[in-house]
């Protein structure tokens, strides 16, 4: 059938319409490619010619800011300053023995020093910068910004290190930081990445240590262009990481500061606790160190002259100093023997100087003995016999019981490192460690802190604030995170009757207050201060029969490692307790005399806003405790210089 000149004038219309889209439809295919061609060799020339090199993009880590460690009062006690330091890249130095002998003639440097870096440079590949002096001051800082022409090779560059402004005062709280070992490492199944990055610090002991998680912070990116030696060609983007979370401690730096100038240089500590809340106020450990130098890399002298001290000062006595409490424990016999009903407060002893049994002597202190001794008395005397009676009746067991219920054989969960447990032993526990029964004269020995009993500074303040409240009151040494404080529980009753904690306290008021008191010369004379306490004394050395008949050898006669260890465990004010207070000197000999004078003044700083008022000293000593007062090497909490105060 032939077609109508209409029917070809409709074909060739669409026709017309077919061709023009598909054309139309080529020519946007080609305008799109001719669009990523140009995207491709023009805006894009400078990526595809990193690539034609074989050059690539890293992403590197930026060490965050850590978060500081601050006192109960915002003071700062482990913060951050800026490290003034110098690198250098041996590939760009050409000459590296003349470039770094030009630098030591601009800054410090040792021979030794300028060997070591040397040798440093070229033990590495090329392009790795190394650094090769640090914590430079600005002065010197600049003199290698503006010699930067003639030391090719050698970047200025400013970081951040850790700086401890107290020094001394809380190196065994705070303890330090210290670059990433292998250590530390084992036992992380997917470590930070930050821990990879060369030198990058973290803590090593303290809270510094415990509390690394928080303190670190998450590290920041940034985006470099590297060559395929792996060289820094430059830096594309920076994204900040985010700042490590601020800690506040419950201790307060001026009277940490005074309890350490008052120890001074005795191998000692020192725990002061707020008994209405278990905050540490202040945690003492005598003889200390500078933890700034374990961070700028401490010297084999310096580490040596602390490792041969035997006073100890990298041992941090308050939680890991294990020792026997000597007398202070007889208020944990006397509450036992009054739970187990052997015993009253009027129950009286009479004490000759010794007792007998099993053919041995025990002998009390004082070698005449006290005659007739209520509870009251026999803790105001520190009569020994008393407390031989009535152990013998409650058995060790109660004892122990009571023990721990104060606070004693048991590790708090503090930030801290090397928290001893102590021991409260009962007749298990000598059957489990030794495979031995107890024995009665284990008993007794127990019953004035000798023996098998260990306890450590921060317990004796546990059980001292625990007595003094009457509450199970915990330490606490963290207040606030992030400026956010940690909730507190109140602390539940002990469940002691108030009857028998009356009378211990008592009988802790006379020990410092009564004219027969062992610490009657350290008692506070200011009404709203009153103190009460009780002294120790713990045996280091067996004593013979026949020294006891010779005479017994004066602590001041032995060597300094064979003397007693001194002890005093007391709370203020008497009427309406705040503070709780344990002193330990190691071979300071009696408590009444070396331990007690120093909890005094460190109790009585507590309760100041300054040094101690001289008024709360009896008259008579006023003279010679402003004397000791005015010369102690206080430190200045918002410079942290050291100097002797003079009052006004």
């Amino acid at each position: 059938m032939r077609r109508t000149a209409r029917d070809t004038e409709e074909t060739t219309r669409t026709l017309h319409r077919r061709t023009l889209m598909m054309g139309g439809a080529m020519a946007a295919m080609v305008a799109i490619l001719g669009a990523r061609m140009r995207y491709l060799q023009v805006d894009q020339a400078d990526e595809f010619k990193l690539l034609a090199e074989e050059n690539r993009i890293n992403i590197r880590l930026i060490p965050p800011e850590r978060g500081l460690i601050l006192d109960r009062n915002g003071r700062v006690i482990a913060g951050n300053e800026q490290n003034y330091r110098v690198v250098i890249t041996r590939e760009a130095a050409g000459d590296v023995d003349l470039v770094l002998r030009r630098l030591a003639g601009i800054i410090p440097m040792t021979p030794e020093e300028l060997e070591r870096a040397i040798a440093e440079v070229k033990s590495l590949r090329a392009f790795v910068p190394v650094t090769v002096a640090e914590r430079l001051s600005w002065e010197d800082f600049s003199k290698v910004a503006l010699n930067a022409p003639a030391l090719p090779g050698v970047v200025p560059e400013v970081g951040l290190s850790r700086r401890y402004p107290l020094a001394e005062d809380f190196a065994h709280v705070v303890g330090y930081v210290g670059p990433v070992s292998e250590k530390d490492l084992e036992g992380l199944e997917q470590p930070d990445p930050l821990l990879r990055i060369p030198k990058f610090q973290i803590g090593k002991i303290g809270v510094e240590r415990w509390m690394e998680d928080t303190l670190r912070g998450k590290a920041g990116t940034k985006r470099i262009e590297v060559n395929s030696a792996g060289r820094v060609m430059r830096e594309l983007e920076r994204k900040e990481g985010e700042p490590g979370t601020d800690i506040r401690l419950t201790i307060d730096a001026c009277v940490q500061n005074f309890a350490q100038a008052r120890l001074g240089e005795e191998s000692a500590a020192a725990v002061v606790m707020d008994v209405t809340n278990g905050e540490i106020i202040c945690i003492a450990s005598s003889p200390s160190f500078d933890p700034n130098l374990f961070v700028r890399g401490i010297s084999h002298s310096d580490y040596n002259a602390l490792m041969k001290n035997d006073h100890r000062p990298l041992a941090n006595k308050t939680v890991s100093g294990a020792y026997p409490p000597g007398s202070t424990f007889k208020m944990v016999t006397a509450l036992a023997a009054l739970e187990a009903g052997v015993a009253t407060p009027d129950t009286r002893v009479r004490c000759p100087g010794y007792i007998e049994f099993g053919g041995r002597r025990f002998h009390c202190w004082k070698r005449g003995g006290h005659g007739t001794v209520n509870l009251v008395r026999s803790l105001s005397e520190s009569c020994d016999v008393y407390y031989y009676d009535i152990a013998q009746k409650v058995g060790i067991d109660k004892i122990a019981e009571m023990g721990r219920k104060l606070g004693l054989g048991q590790r708090f969960d503090l930030p801290m490192s090397a928290i001893t447990e102590g021991i409260m032993p009962n007749k298990q526990w000598k059957l489990e460690r030794h495979k031995q029964d107890w024995r009665i004269g284990d008993t007794i020995n127990a019953s004035i802190g000798q023996g098998y009993v260990l306890t450590s500074p921060l317990q004796l303040a546990v059980m001292t604030a625990r007595l003094a409240s009457g509450r199970a009151v915990v330490p606490r040494l963290v207040r606030m995170i992030n400026d956010r404080e940690l909730p507190m529980d109140e602390a539940p009753p002990l469940g002691i009757p108030a009857e028998h904690l009356a009378a211990i306290r008592r009988g802790m008021y006379e020990v410092v207050n009564d004219d027969r008191g062992t610490a009657k010369s350290s008692r506070i004379v200011a009404p709203t201060m009153v103190m009460a306490g009780k002294t120790g004394t713990s045996q280091v050395r067996n004593i013979t029969a026949a020294e006891r008949e010779a005479g017994v050898i004066s602590n001041d006669q032995l060597p300094w490692n064979r003397r007693d260890h001194a002890l005093f465990v007391g709370y203020a004010p008497y009427d309406n307790p705040r503070y709780a207070i344990a002193v330990v000197v190691e071979h300071g000999g009696g408590g009444s005399t070396a331990a007690a004078p120093i909890a005094r003044d460190i109790i009585l700083r507590a309760m100041s806003d300054g040094l101690p008022p001289l008024e709360a000293y009896p008259a008579p000593q006023r003279g010679r405790i402003e004397s000791m007062l005015n010369e102690l090497p206080l430190r200045d909490p918002a410079t942290g210089a050291t100097t002797v105060r003079t009052r006004a």
